[in-house]
């Protein structure tokens, strides 16, 4: 991948000034927040996709197979995977009708539903995911481009956002074991 040349500038600290100059001041920070993750995670993707490329794999398509690659069985209803991924359904439906397609997984019934399916990964999905996870560790995961404190500073700053706007709530409390 050619590498553009840097900026001379930074567009999204041009836009904040931009926003002040005009008179938004109580929208810029916002406003650069907003633009700034969604230039990290291009960049990211960007990364992301070019590391699953040669798997012809999307990242879509991995989170699936990595998702019931983790679960016991190597097996999950639909409406798990829906969940777990969170998003819709019928992305999901599109994304396993392709994967299936190129015999990465197979639809088995529900054992306990007749309306409802399970998507389970084959021998060949399983071991795709395993070569796709070991490409993503290496040339993505460990080194995403910040520090781990800030990493780590990154997460909980995210994940505040994420639970504000009702992504997940915190576990109830477990009671002491007996």
């Amino acid at each position: 991948m050619v590498r553009p040349r840097p900026l001379p500038v930074d567009p999204l600290a041009e836009a904040k000034r931009q926003w002040l100059a005009h008179g938004w001041s109580d929208a810029a920070d916002g406003m650069a927040v907003v633009t700034s993750v969604m230039r990290a995670q291009q960049l990211l993707l960007a990364r992301v996709d070019a590391t699953l490329k040669p798997f012809a794999l999307s990242f879509a398509r991995y989170e699936m197979l990595r998702l019931l690659a983790f679960s016991r069985a190597g097996r999950l209803p639909l409406s798990s995977v829906v969940a777990r991924l969170q998003v819709h359904a019928t992305t999901v439906t599109s994304t396993a009708e392709r994967l299936v397609r190129d015999g990465l997984l197979v639809r088995e019934p529900h054992p306990h539903d007749g309306r409802a399916a399970l998507l389970a990964l084959t021998d060949a999905g399983r071991e795709l995911v395993e070569r796709a996870t070991a490409a993503l560790n290496d040339d993505v995961f460990a080194s995403p481009g910040v520090s781990s404190s800030d990493a780590a500073e990154l997460v909980a700053i995210v994940a505040r956002m994420r639970k504000a706007a009702g992504d997940f709530t915190d576990p109830r409390p477990q009671p002491d074991p007996l």
